[in-house]
């Protein structure tokens, strides 16, 4: 659900409204359909360096969780499932596929729009859960 790319700036400009680089490096960014080809920059949670601040490990899993409006959880072993989404979990397990596709094209629709950032968050860990669950059928 979610993935990194890595541009060299010094062989590959990029134009456009982006500000690629402005700021120094690293320029990071993420992209969906809410921010649009624009995308959003990250913002610092820290006075440290933003290589620094991105490689504590606690740093980036917020990160990829918040704009990448996804979730850890893996429902087998319940290891990083929080109870809002096990009880989600335990109301849609076996349930057919087609009522698990509905769920997940009206959650896809969902994720055009815009919403606050934990309403975004809920609408991944809810896509991860039935995603998960799809595939145990």
């Amino acid at each position: 659900m979610v993935t990194f790319a890595d541009v060299n700036l010094a062989e590959d400009r990029i134009g456009g409204p982006y500000q690629a680089g402005a700021g120094g490096w690293p320029t990071v960014r993420y992209f969906n359909k809410a921010t649009g080809y624009e995308g959003k920059p990250y913002d610092k949670k820290t006075s440290k360096a933003m290589c620094d601040e991105l490689g504590d490990d606690q740093y980036m899993r917020a990160y990829v969780e918040d704009a990448g409006a996804t979730s850890p959880c893996v429902l087998a072993t319940g290891e990083d499932c929080i109870d809002k989404e096990k009880d989600f979990a335990a109301k849609w397990k076996g349930k057919p596929a087609d009522e698990l596709d509905k769920q997940i094209d009206r959650l896809k629709g969902m994720a055009a729009g815009s919403m606050k950032t934990d309403l975004r968050k809920w609408l991944g860990q809810r896509m991860n859960v039935l995603a998960q669950l799809k595939e145990e059928l």
